[in-house]
């Protein structure tokens, strides 16, 4: 499994529009792709993100990485031109675990 992972520090004014453009563009978007199976966005303090994308496959990162992103990135960019810092990282699962009854 690979994590594909942003982190995004985002200006105080922007927040509420950063949170719903992800929720209802962004992060529908970038699963319509096919490229990953699940995502999930967490806040630590108030304007500071980190989005979770996990795909099966290095190969499925690879197609998003060539095929979409791109677009996404530029989609995003034409709605945030300022105020908003990202950092991306690529993270290989090399073990996980689950808890009882999962």
């Amino acid at each position: 499994m690979i994590i594909y992972e942003i982190t995004a520090t985002v200006a105080p004014e922007l927040v509420d529009d950063y949170e719903r453009y992800m929720r209802e563009h962004h992060v529908p978007a970038l699963l319509a792709t096919g490229c990953f199976r699940s995502a999930a966005i967490t806040r630590s303090t108030p304007g500071r993100y980190r989005m979770h994308y996990e795909a099966s496959t290095e190969k499925d990162l690879e197609r998003y990485l060539a095929v979409h992103a791109e677009r996404l990135r530029s989609e995003f960019t034409e709605q945030f031109p300022v105020g908003i810092e990202l950092a991306r990282e690529v993270w290989a699962v090399r073990q996980a675990w689950t808890g009882p009854g999962r």
